[in-house]
């Protein structure tokens, strides 16, 4: 308490000494001051603050966002997915008549040659098959057709004509593993042409996850130097359909845990917290999910914070009040994981924050004369000012 007496004294030596020069002047004009006089001691509390302020170099603990500088955006949160237009190109590239492989089961049948025929031909894992009087054929990665031919090519050394039907009885070879949070990991087949879609519903579909958490993202990985990745929000909630990519065998569906993809809102909102980034969220939504800009938040100066490769991030400066007079949402950017929204305070809020630094229980929004009456400031400058009474007679 003593060091907070020796500081208000101080202060109120130095604020007479100002005062002191005007006192013979304002004396003499005693009517005009019973004018001035309320409006004088109203006033007073605001020199205070600004003398106070001025007299500090202490620094928030939080410094003030960075100057602007150059700000990446996008159109679309992007996470390294692969675009829908690559791989509506690699669909469109895959064969459209199925491939023999190995677990495929086959028909012959020799038309008039029934010692020739055979309800049941496997394919066996290193692709080949076993036909009567023909020995082996590797049928791996042929059509049923390509086959058929063959066969008829190697029995016409033997037959005159021979007419032969070559059919799938069962499509073994047609297959994908479906791996990650799905309900019914495994593998999965398809009579035809398989779909992404396709298998995520013969796996039994996503899974229900925790609650505003949200499976983003699926991986196809086809071959030793292939990883295709599926933006599932777009495909599944926007509808999508170019991103429901052609599946072929042996390709493997990977869909990864789900992850808590964070963006933070600091400052001058209500609820600064950390909310999980869902769907396509903006500036606007994570604004208003923070309970939206206080009192003393400064409207036009917003502050989004994006982390970059290098850590240096980038900073783009929003002006709130002029995106909603001119209704101009150019700036309400989609938002990215550990993307952060600052919203600054008014200069007078850092002038109240400065002030609670020096003095950690002293109420700025409380300091008015009442206050200053309650620590003796007033007493003390109108008694440096007009006397012992304190006030000035007629």
């Amino acid at each position: 308490m003593q060091s907070i007496d020796f500081f208000f004294t101080a202060v109120i030596d130095a604020l007479l000494s100002a005062l002191s020069r005007v006192k013979s002047k304002i004396i003499k004009n005693r009517a005009f001051f019973r004018y001035e006089n309320a409006v004088v001691l109203r006033t007073l509390p605001v020199f205070f603050i600004l003398f106070l302020t001025a007299c500090t170099d202490i620094k928030p603990a939080t410094p003030l966002p960075p100057e602007y500088i150059n700000f990446k955006t996008e159109s679309k949160r992007s996470e390294h997915f692969t675009p829908a237009a690559q791989i509506e190109t690699m669909s469109a590239s895959l064969p459209t008549r199925y491939l023999l492989g190995a677990g495929d089961i086959l028909e012959l049948k020799v038309w008039r040659r029934p010692e020739l025929s055979q309800p049941v031909i496997v394919v066996g894992p290193d692709g080949e098959i076993s036909i009567t009087r023909i020995g082996s054929i590797n049928v791996t990665g042929r059509t049923r057709e390509d086959v058929a031919r063959e066969i008829t090519k190697k029995f016409s050394v033997y037959y005159t004509k021979p007419e032969i039907t070559l059919s799938i009885k069962a499509h073994k070879n047609n297959k994908a593993f479906v791996l990650g949070r799905v309900e019914n990991p495994g593998v999965v087949t398809f009579p035809g042409q398989g779909t992404l879609l396709e298998a995520l519903s013969m796996a039994g579909g996503l899974p229900i996850v925790a609650e505003q958490a949200f499976l983003t993202k699926c991986a196809i990985i086809r071959g030793k130097d292939t990883i295709i990745w599926v933006d599932l929000n777009e495909l599944l909630q926007n509808g999508n359909v170019a991103l429901n990519a052609r599946i072929i065998n042996n390709d493997v569906i990977f869909i990864p845990e789900s992850q808590s993809e964070l963006v933070y809102v600091m400052g001058e909102v209500f609820k600064p917290s950390t909310f999980r980034l869902t769907g396509q969220m903006t500036v606007m939504d994570a604004l208003m999910m923070a309970g939206g800009p206080t009192k003393n938040a400064n409207r036009k100066k917003l502050y989004l914070i994006r982390s970059t490769e290098n850590d240096r991030g980038n900073i783009k400066e929003i002006d709130l009040l002029a995106m909603l007079n001119t209704a101009d949402l150019s700036k309400n950017y989609l938002l990215h994981d550990n993307d952060i929204l600052y919203v600054s305070e008014k200069g007078i809020s850092k002038f109240n924050y400065n002030i609670q630094q020096i003095v950690p229980f002293f109420n700025v929004l409380n300091l008015t004369t009442d206050s200053l009456e309650k620590w003796g400031v007033m007493q003390k400058v109108r008694q440096g000012l007009w006397g012992q009474e304190g006030f000035v007679g007629d």
